[in-house]
């Protein structure tokens, strides 16, 4: 099974951070989300030229991803 890990999306929204949408993402992989949040301001300041008014990060998990599934029981 392959490992999990993180990449930032670069996201780009219209003003007041609405109609957002993934415009890239970034090349490298974090192994755990602090990784890549830390990794945030300096890829921002990479991505200046997106076309959009507001220009944010996502730290988005990728990989193989496990469902757990338990019973759903009813209340008594």
């Amino acid at each position: 099974m392959e490992p999990v890990f993180f990449v930032l999306a670069i996201m780009g929204c219209g003003d007041g951070v609405t109609n957002c949408a993934q415009t890239r993402i970034e090349p490298a992989h974090y192994a755990t989300i602090q990784q890549c949040q830390a990794a945030m301001p300096a890829a921002l300041a990479r991505n200046t030229d997106v076309d959009y008014p507001v220009v944010s990060a996502a730290c988005r998990r990728n990989g193989p991803q496990m469902v757990d599934r338990g019973v759903v029981r009813k209340p008594s």
